[in-house]
């Protein structure tokens, strides 16, 4: 089961931090951090990236007041790094986490579907 936790801010909006197995790696981990105006929203953000067994139970590992910072900076407001030895790593846009599954199916879904409204072509 994936440990985590959150911490609620001043201004009502959370941030979800979620220790979960890396979809790069065999046996490897991911520190995803999440920010969102609820709890439910921000694992719905993570359920619509195609990580769909995500589940927050208690409050075990809440977020780092660096990496609350982390989230708070960067515009999409979701990142991730691996773990344990997330020390020595930078912090990382969720895109470079799932891209190979993402070129997959945005490649195989352009070359069956045109885009553009219909008649245009």
């Amino acid at each position: 089961m994936a440990g985590g936790g959150f911490s609620k801010l001043p201004n009502g909006r959370v941030v979800v931090a979620l220790t979960l197995p890396s979809p790069a790696s065999e046996g490897g981990t991911v520190r995803v951090l999440v920010y969102a105006a609820n709890r439910a929203r921000a694992l719905t953000r993570l359920r619509n990236l195609g990580l769909r067994a995500v589940y927050l139970r208690g409050n075990a590992e809440p977020p780092t007041p660096d990496e609350i910072t982390a989230v708070l900076h960067h515009p999409d407001g979701l990142l991730w790094r691996t773990t344990p030895e997330c020390l020595d790593q930078l912090w990382q846009p969720i895109r470079a986490l799932l891209r190979p599954q993402m070129r997959a199916g945005i490649l195989e879904g352009s070359a069956r579907r045109p885009v553009g409204p219909p008649g245009a072509r």
